[in-house]
């Protein structure tokens, strides 16, 4: 289990939404308040944004220690400025390595991904049927062991297959493979995720099987105006609505959001 956060609106320094509120995901790291299969986030962490003025590629910032351990976070979060924003900090299933080839978040072309949840038994359950379902160079690209980079894949199958999909629409269809082989295995899946490709940002809260983990969306808040944030957790009081269960919230470039329950 992780705890996850998505930031989409006018440019802000990293410290602003990674430090500075009272319960920020550093805080999270350590306190967390929503989190029901773990304690702590202390596996790690990942940071991703984009430039704010220049289209390019996505940066990434990675690390194996915890969140509050890491001595250049501060500094750099103090440094870099964007208003698309994803990070994450990682509490490692049970059997899954601490290793920098794990964390998240993860990347194609232009396209970023986290997700908090985890499939059951992974290894011996969906880990073969999922990469089964891959086109040979989305298996070859999967560098990692985790059921996030898998579920990752699928994601990107979809995105690159024949129809071109919508961002939206790729994952609605990777969470219904996920609902079909972990129902066929009679596994749990908890599947929350955090999507950016620079424009908009895609997001689920999605379980088969169980309840997913908590996921909550804030929209122009006075401390932050002009913008859309989503986290597993709230960072600070305000108007926090939760996401709704086996849905999906689309937030589009002119920062509206949509959100599709899923039968």
């Amino acid at each position: 289990m992780c705890r996850l956060l998505g930031y989409l609106g006018s440019t802000i320094s990293l410290e602003r939404i990674l430090f500075d509120p009272p319960h920020s995901l550093i805080v999270q790291s350590y306190q967390p308040r929503e989190m029901k299969e773990a304690l702590l986030n202390a596996d790690g962490f990942g940071i991703g944004w984009y430039h704010a003025t220049q289209q390019t590629d996505p940066f990434t910032y990675k690390n194996i220690l915890p969140a509050w351990s890491d001595v250049n976070l501060n500094s750099l979060s103090r440094y870099i400025e964007s208003g698309r924003i994803l990070a994450y900090v990682r509490s490692a299933t049970p059997g899954q390595a601490v290793n920098l080839t794990n964390c998240q978040p993860f990347q194609f072309e232009r396209m970023l991904f986290i997700h908090n949840g985890y499939i059951k038994e992974f290894r011996t359950s969906l880990y073969r049927l999922i990469r089964n379902r891959l086109r040979d160079p989305v298996y070859q690209a999967v560098e990692g062991t985790t059921d996030s980079e898998h579920i990752f894949g699928l994601l990107v199958n979809e995105l690159t297959s024949a129809h071109k999909p919508t961002v939206a629409e790729a994952l609605q269809t990777t969470l219904m493979i996920l609902q079909e082989l972990a129902e066929l295995a009679e596994v749990k899946a908890l599947v929350n995720v955090i999507i950016c490709d620079g424009k908009q940002m895609v997001a689920s809260r999605f379980a088969v099987g169980g309840i997913p983990p908590s996921l909550y969306w804030l929209q122009n808040d006075p401390k932050f105006p002009d913008s859309v944030i989503i986290a597993s957790e709230p960072l600070f009081p305000g108007n926090w609505h939760s996401c709704p269960e086996q849905s999906i919230i689309s937030v589009g470039e002119d920062l509206g959001i949509n959100i599709k329950k899923l039968a």
